[in-house]
């Protein structure tokens, strides 16, 4: 997987793309910085909802959002490990209480 961006790159291309004139398509802004324009469409498309600006596009979660959703499934996967261990810890001693014949 490649390393991920950092976030002032990150912001310094979008707020370059946001300012672009009229005549300077997207993907012309993605290639001077050496990205994909898929990459920066999706970075704008975040940025807009970060800053509130949906106007006209599909609603969804921001970046804080993201990462406390995060945090909370790693927290859940986490939890279920805990409990799986448990459910065998307490399997194997109950078999070792049952009196042999």
């Amino acid at each position: 997987m490649p390393k991920p961006y950092p976030k002032e790159f990150k912001e310094d291309v979008v707020r370059v793309a946001q300012q672009r004139d009229h005549d300077v398509t997207i993907a012309e802004v993605a290639k001077d910085f050496g990205i994909h324009e898929g990459t920066l469409t999706k970075w704008m498309r975040q940025a807009d909802l970060d800053s509130g600006n949906t106007e006209g596009r599909k609603p969804g979660p921001t970046t804080d959002e993201k990462s406390e959703l995060a945090v909370a499934n790693r927290k859940i996967r986490r939890l279920e490990q805990e409990l799986e261990v448990m459910r065998r810890a307490a399997a194997y001693f109950g078999q070792a209480q049952i009196p042999s014949k």
